[in-house]
């Protein structure tokens, strides 16, 4: 008998990208880099990450309009057929 514990796909790769990301600035803080040029490429990389999901946020609500808008369509000619239907047979 086995049992599923409930850890999930997602629940792992979470696990997963936090540890990358506390490795990473592990290796930054450890870096041969003075604090200054530490801060400042930091500060770049967010910015960049910041783009990134900002870009990403921008993609994720088109192809969401875009299912609507097909969602929709799809609906009125599912009524405009229901419709003729009903009118042929009645």
């Amino acid at each position: 008998m086995s049992r599923d514990e409930g850890a999930g796909a997602g629940s792992i790769l979470l696990a997963f990208i936090l540890g990358a990301v506390s490795g990473a600035a592990v290796a930054l803080l450890y870096a041969p880099a003075s604090g200054r040029q530490t801060r400042e490429y930091l500060g770049e990389k967010a910015d960049e990450a910041r783009a990134k999901a900002a870009e990403a946020a921008a993609r994720g609500r088109d192809a969401l309009n875009q299912g609507r808008e097909t969602i929709t369509t799809a609906i009125e000619r599912g009524r405009e057929a229901y419709q003729q239907a009903r009118r042929e047979n009645a």
